[in-house]
């Protein structure tokens, strides 16, 4: 059963990702979602470089909230991880979800991406 959950999300993932291109004007925000953890990061595909990078994992986010893998640990992520790419000089971003539902976690770091000032 888990394994046929993962090979649709990995289906939804590529026909997603058919239709989106990161460029280094508008980079394409990938993310990771796992039961203990988030990860997101900034790609500009045409010349294969990731930009950005930060997880829940990450010092600064872990010692705000206990648990990484809540709707509270995405908002922190989304929060800092905008204001992470507005610093680097991004404000347009291509959100790629992976294949993942839009609730939960993943609504959550979009909403706090747009609030930190990102556009998609």
């Amino acid at each position: 059963m888990a394994i046929e959950k993962k090979i649709k999300r990995l289906a939804r993932h590529a026909r997603i990702r058919a239709k989106i291109r990161g460029t280094s004007d508008c980079p394409r925000l990938a993310v990771f979602r796992s039961l203990k953890n988030m990860q997101v990061q900034l790609i500009d595909d045409m010349s294969a470089k990731t930009m950005l990078a930060l997880s829940t994992a990450a010092k600064d986010i872990k010692e705000k909230c206990a648990y990484a893998g809540n709707v509270k640990a995405a908002n922190l992520l989304g929060e800092e991880f905008a204001r992470l790419a507005i610093a680097k000089g991004v404000k347009t971003i291509a959100f790629d979800r992976s294949g993942y539902a839009y609730h939960g976690r993943v609504k959550a770091l979009a909403e706090a991406l747009r609030k930190g000032g990102l556009v998609f």
